[in-house]
């Protein structure tokens, strides 16, 4: 059981590779770190070299299926102390053409996972009176960046954290978002055998100057669930190389001068 003298327990979803892998490694010094995936074989990769880690077969989109995994570790373990939805997926077509199958699985893995996940959490957690989420929600959530049907889910989950944190927050819960902008992970794998200076192109729109890595989504959940965040609830944290902020290319095409400017 999760108590005092026990290590605290994590399940992070979507983590066979990519953001999810590198929040379980981060969280991993202090959690026992639960690696779900629908992908077994990735969350057993991730899970083998992260010590105590344990892989979870896990469909987001079933509710049997997060049930039995949730059962499981609360009857084995205890309550979990933290859960990341990270699960996604991300359809690419256009529009009015898209087939409801893709857009329909963009909602139901990402704002779909998290409800379900939440929905078998929360009552461990709010008997506990302990526990932090943390939705990994998307700059997609805030305007509009292409893909319409993940931006709409990742707005979904944005509104989900708050009412949440509202409602949970008397039982000692804690409930909040990250919002990463353009992060190098493998799943530009294929767009960038293709065009290979995607990246390069994207990292012009940020004012930091660069795209972002899994470690910097990984240390801000890190961030989120721990006691140095213990009076932060229903917020959104951007981890965006301050892309929200404003749009300094656009301010430079119609003649502002920033600092350092000749």
């Amino acid at each position: 059981m999760s108590t005092s003298g026990s290590p605290r327990l994590a399940l992070i979803t979507g983590a066979g590779g990519g953001i999810g892998s590198a929040i379980a490694r981060t969280l991993a010094p202090e959690y026992r770190a639960f690696v779900s995936d629908l992908d077994l074989d990735a969350a057993r990769a991730v899970a083998a070299g992260i010590d105590g880690a344990e892989a979870v077969a896990l469909d987001v989109r079933s509710a049997e299926s997060v049930r039995a995994a949730i059962t499981s570790i609360i009857h084995r373990h205890g309550p979990l102390d933290v859960l990341v939805n990270n699960a996604a997926v991300c359809s690419n077509g256009e529009f009015e053409s898209s087939p409801e199958p893709d857009w329909q699985a963009d909602v139901d893995v990402i704002l779909g996972g998290a409800i379900r996940l939440c929905q078998a959490v929360m009552p461990g957690m709010r008997q506990a009176r302990r526990g932090a989420v943390v939705n990994i929600a998307s700059v997609n959530g805030h305007r509009y960046v292409g893909n319409d049907t993940y931006s709409a889910a990742k707005a979904g989950l944005l509104n989900l954290t708050r009412g949440l944190a509202v409602q949970y927050g008397r039982y000692g819960v804690r409930v909040n978002s990250v919002s990463p902008g353009t992060i190098a992970t493998p799943v530009w794998r294929a767009r960038l055998s293709i065009d290979p200076d995607t990246l390069h192109r994207a990292a012009a729109w940020y004012p930091m100057g660069r795209v972002g890595t899994v470690d910097d989504v990984a240390q801000a959940v890190s961030f989120l669930v721990s006691e140095r965040a213990s009076w932060i609830t229903g917020i959104d944290l951007p981890v965006d190389g301050g892309l929200l902020a404003g749009n300094g290319a656009m301010a430079l095409d119609i003649g502002a001068n920033f600092v350092g400017d000749d």
